[in-house]
């Protein structure tokens, strides 16, 4: 695909004025010794497990000049104590850990812990300065909290440069993917627990992600720019990743760099990942954008999705690019009850590929062929494991031509993958991580190093009823008018009633009027170069999108209209939106 591209790859949502943003370690240091009592105080600064923690004591210190220092680090139990404490929920596998309770406070020694406490309490006349990950729990009425933030896109490639490692385990040399397992099982989740205390009470938030330029704004400014940000349409800002089958047609379409092999991934839409850009002038500041989902879910995802998922963003949109690449591995997701009971998992990764483009030869993997044996298929799933076999995939499995537009459906269970020369909008359930690779077409990663293959899993997930018939029946072309007006139409193109995503298109060459209802909306521009997004009261400026954006609209908004805008004015664009089904 050749075209002159429109995507922007950060998106940002207006937040302050320049000078409202601190930048570089001396204006950061004057702007809290402004807020500082005298010539005490207890300074607490908060560390999200993957800043560098002695950068930025030594950033502060220089303009601070701490009379004492107290390093959570060095209150840590030992790194086997917190193996010990770990290994029930990480166990041996290299991919899969299990959900858990664990709190930051348990990686701590509890005598080291106190007797720091009493130091602080004995010791606050003088000027102190408490840095770490942990540093809340030290003080019970610190003079500043500074919370240290840090994009969990930036804490992986931090991983994969073996500049850092988890939290106590000083493992930085280890593989990625084990770094990976104990962040998202436990470190991430240990520590969004004490962010979601925080938040309302920070006084500043620092963004961390560019160590040479370190950003801080105030409490309030943050606390402000998420309230706004609750209340209109924005952007998480996207990323981008090869992989061993990835292509390039977002190369063109989303202008990136030739600097890697391919890109296989884009996250656009994948918050408790992805990042929100605050603009302060012409400064960004980068947060997680789990962080709006923590601060305002009511706002954001709408009280029914708030009291089935909690402060989790259960939708996901996300880009599979194989043009001019290869197939994805051969897979299935989890049935409910088993990532339930087997990964302490609320719900399961159900999930769609909606056809952004497609080569002429375009598959998609989906289903399992009429007579299919599962003895049999096993039987060759694992030779071709342990062996130099080569599963014969089109054996067993459906292959079935793929479109521009088309919109496949895979509820948990049934065994899928995208073929090569295709562009896939992934829209699913965000358990993201819970695929089950069956077969990698005998390929090693970019590491060139086998990647996992879970056939155990994957045998006692298959449903093996999901034959040619009820494929095409089910999970293919299920395209049902819904309404029409002046220039548009909608219609539902699924998903499957086992999934709790519904999914809407809407064609439109005028406005076309859409309603959250109460819930949350994630959405992407999927035919037109531009559109606006507009509310009938003002209660938001314009927002525009462009060709492949993945945009999201708060539950709060209500309603909204979104037409055609530029280039696009006169012309056919389509978006795809994705909600929560109401519970029947």
């Amino acid at each position: 695909m050749t075209r002159q591209s429109n995507y922007d790859k950060f998106p940002s949502i207006q937040a302050g004025a320049e000078k409202d943003c601190a930048k570089g370690w001396a204006e950061i240091g004057s702007g809290l010794l402004s807020r500082l009592p005298g010539h005490g105080g207890v300074i607490c600064v908060e560390c999200y497990p993957g800043t560098f923690a002695g950068e930025i004591e030594r950033g502060l210190c220089s303009a601070l000049t701490p009379d004492a220092i107290i390093r959570t680090s060095e209150l840590l139990k030992s790194p086997e104590e917190i193996r010990t404490m770990l290994s029930p929920f990480l166990g041996s596998d290299p991919v899969f850990g299990r959900m858990n309770g664990i709190v930051i406070e348990d990686y701590f020694d509890p005598a080291r812990l106190e007797t720091a406490r009493c130091q602080i309490e004995s010791d606050r006349a003088r000027r102190l300065l408490v840095i770490g990950t942990g540093a809340a729990l030290l003080s019970a009425n610190p003079d500043l909290i500074v919370y240290a933030d840090i994009a969990r896109w930036e804490i992986q490639q931090r991983w994969r440069r073996k500049e850092n490692g988890n939290l106590g385990l000083y493992n930085a040399e280890d593989a990625t993917g084990g770094k990976y397992k104990c962040g998202y099982f436990v470190e991430w989740r240990a520590a969004d627990r004490l962010k979601k205390k925080l938040l309302p009470r920070l006084d500043f938030l620092l963004d961390t992600n560019k160590p040479a330029l370190p950003k801080m704004i105030s409490g309030d400014d943050f606390r402000r720019a998420l309230r706004n940000a609750s209340q209109r349409p924005f952007r998480v800002a996207p990323y981008f990743d090869p992989g061993p089958w990835g292509g390039h047609w977002m190369e063109n379409v989303c202008d990136l760099p030739l600097d890697r092999p391919n890109h296989a991934w884009c996250f656009d839409c994948v918050p408790e990942e992805n990042s929100l850009l605050l603009g302060f002038g012409d400064t960004r500041v980068e947060i997680p954008a789990i962080d709006l989902v923590f601060a305002h879910p009511h706002e954001l995802l709408g009280e029914s999705v708030h009291a089935r998922f909690g402060t989790e963003f259960p939708i996901r949109f996300d880009f599979l690019d194989t043009m001019g690449g290869g197939n994805l591995s051969l897979q299935v997701h989890p049935l409910t009850e088993y990532i339930q009971d087997k990964f302490g998992m609320n719900y399961t990764q159900d999930e769609s590929y909606y056809i952004l483009d497609a080569g002429e030869d375009a598959t998609v993997y989906l289903g399992l062929r009429d007579g299919t044996k599962p003895a049999e298929m096993l039987r060759d799933l694992r030779a071709a494991q342990e062996t130099s076999f080569i599963f014969p995939a089109e054996q067993y499995v459906n292959i079935w031509p793929a479109h521009k537009h088309d919109h496949f459906l895979i509820p948990a269970g049934t065994v899928h993958c995208s073929g090569k020369n295709g562009m896939v909008l992934e829209i699913s359930a965000t358990p993201y991580i819970f695929t089950f690779k069956l077969w990698d077409w005998d390929r090693v990663g970019l590491d060139d190093k086998p990647r996992p293959i879970h056939i155990d899993h994957g045998e006692a997930n298959i449903q093996w009823d999901r034959s040619t018939a009820w494929v095409r029946n089910n999970l293919i072309a299920r395209i049902e008018p819904i309404s029409s007006g002046d220039g548009w139409t909608e219609e539902r193109t699924g998903l499957h009633e086992r999934e709790f995503i519904e999914t809407r298109r809407h064609w439109f060459h005028e406005p076309v009027p859409h309603h959250t209802q109460g819930t949350v909306n994630v959405l992407n521009l999927v035919e037109g170069e531009e559109a606006v997004v507009e509310s009938s009261t003002a209660a938001f400026p314009p927002f525009i999108v462009h060709y492949a954006e993945t945009f999201i609209v708060p539950a709060a908004v209500g309603a909204y209209t979104i037409r055609p805008h530029g280039p696009s004015i006169g012309k056919q664009c389509a978006t795809i939106k994705a909600f929560v089904r109401a519970k029947a």
